[in-house]
């Protein structure tokens, strides 16, 4: 895949970070607004298509590192889990950061932990490991669809070929 014009890529380094910065919102505030972890996540993988689209395969590759995005998936994934046993005096998954109704009510939700406790640091861990994992399989459907291209044109041959 070829890089498209001047004017494509201009676009691409215009608008691709407000992607990123959306996804971010939508995953950091997805416990009180529509959306959420998986939606988030999934916008900011698109930054990564939109690059692969507009700069080409060979040089998005060439910047790309693959540790990087595997790194994001096991931090999402661990992060969710710690979420999920922190509560276990009580039971798995237990909300044990919510603030109480009344609290929250009387205006006190205020600071770093928002009202809904530990299922928006859960959301921020999917948010994460979503970003990690769909930019992955982007990145390897490419490199397949690259590998099966240069079979295509006889670049390479396998024990299929005679």
């Amino acid at each position: 895949m070829k890089p498209l014009s001047i004017v494509v890529r201009t676009c691409c380094d215009m608008f691709a970070w407000f992607m990123v910065v959306f996804g971010s919102y939508v995953i950091i505030h997805g416990d009180v607004t529509p959306g959420g972890g998986f939606q988030g996540g999934a916008i900011v993988a698109t930054f990564m298509a939109l690059l692969l689209v507009a700069y080409g395969g060979e040089k998005v590759l060439s910047w790309v590192k693959f540790s990087f995005y595997n790194g994001l998936l096991i931090v999402g994934l661990l992060l969710f889990l710690l979420f999920g046993f922190s509560g276990m005096a009580n039971s798995f998954f237990y909300n044990f950061l919510a603030v109480p109704e009344a609290v929250a009510l009387a205006g006190g939700a205020h600071g770093i932990i928002p009202p809904s406790g530990t299922i928006a640091l859960m959301d921020i861990a999917v948010g994460i490991e979503v970003t990690g994992g769909l930019t992955l399989i982007l990145l390897y459907m490419f490199k397949g669809t690259r590998m099966f291209n240069l079979i295509e044109m006889g670049g390479e041959t396998g024990h299929d070929s005679r």
